[in-house]
């Protein structure tokens, strides 16, 4: 195994462990101090089989309603516009190892995208939207389509749904404790223990956001692994991924070329469609313009992604590292 991959997959497995442990020990802590032993271990594992429970029914219906949202239709082999992208996902799922092929769907939405989904009712499912088919070339489609079949392949919403439990759980005690504190403060004249609670509820819901911008952290890391699937898994995926990034960039903010001659990047939910011509001239100038990029910690603090340009540079490496 590659040196490098094996560096980022042990601290990959070192944030999770660090989050897993980390929010055990102080929900189990506080609730302990608070209410003893047994009632606070007792209160805490009822909350967590609780966010199980709801997290658990979420994901198995989850995709009937991204489907709903996203306007998104099933395509099969034999569909006459589409059957080139159902066979181009079987054959990225097949090198990853995959034995069935995921369900593929078009989404008819008019941002450029494409996602990993899926729950044990569902089944394992690839969307790509329409602006997506639009702008980028098969051998680019093909090197996206290895990075979602690597979310699937690293079961990426499994993971992340369990290190998530831990997050809403505090965030529920501090919001149990927030308002049981100030509900007996005003119905007693806070002559009680009222303001302790008050005061213990918003630190547990300050420790939530924390924790999960530790979330966050490890998001990000299955979003570049996910990229290195696709660099290693996918024929030229490394430079095709490059590719793909800044021309989903550009169509979502037509700005953002003029914007980084001054060191501003911005990255865009939605904006009006551009041509395929100006996306084509100008995204060669944006990768080089990420090459050189330094993001701060700031900057990439409250993202899902990784900083386009840290994505940039790490798939240059592997790129470089490849035969």
């Amino acid at each position: 195994m590659n040196k490098a991959l094996l560096v980022f997959r042990l601290k990959m497995a070192l944030a999770i462990i660090a989050i897993l442990l980390l929010g055990a020990a102080f929900t189990y802590g506080i609730m302990t101090w608070l209410f003893g032993p047994i009632s606070g271990v007792a209160l805490v594992t009822s909350l967590v089989l609780m966010a199980f429970f709801l997290t658990l029914f979420q994901w198995l219906i989850g995709p009937f309603l991204i489907n709903a949202m996203y306007r998104a239709h099933e395509v099969k082999p034999d569909d006459p516009t589409y059957g080139w992208v159902y066979e181009m996902v079987a054959d990225v799922a097949r090198t990853n190892g995959f034995k069935d092929v995921p369900k593929v769907y078009i989404a008819d939405v008019p941002f450029p995208n494409a996602f990993a989904y899926g729950s044990p009712i569902a089944g394992k499912r690839v969307a790509i939207t329409l602006p997506l088919l639009k702008i980028l070339k098969p051998s680019e489609l093909k090197a996206v389509l290895g990075h979602e079949i690597g979310h699937l392949r690293h079961r990426d919403v499994e993971v992340l749904m369990a290190i998530g439990l831990l997050p809403t759980v505090i965030y529920w005690l501090g919001w149990s404790l927030w308002w049981g504190g100030w509900w007996g403060g005003w119905s007693e004249g806070r002559n009680n223990g009222g303001g302790l609670l008050l005061l213990i509820g918003l630190a547990l819901i300050a420790v939530s956001f924390l924790f999960q911008l530790f979330v966050l952290y490890i998001n990000r890391l299955r979003e570049a692994y996910a990229d290195v699937n696709g660099a290693l898994t996918v024929e030229n995926g490394a430079r095709n991924l490059q590719r793909a990034l800044a021309k989903i960039t550009l169509y979502m903010d037509p700005n953002v070329v003029k914007r980084t001659t001054n060191g501003t990047l911005r990255m865009l939910f939605f904006a009006p469609p551009v041509s395929t011509e100006y996306i084509e001239s100008n995204v060669d100038d944006l990768i080089e313009y990420w090459r050189h990029y330094k993001p701060s910690i700031w900057e990439e603090l409250f993202m899902t992604h990784p900083h386009p340009a840290k994505r940039i540079q790490m798939l240059d490496r592997i790129a470089e590292s490849l035969p």
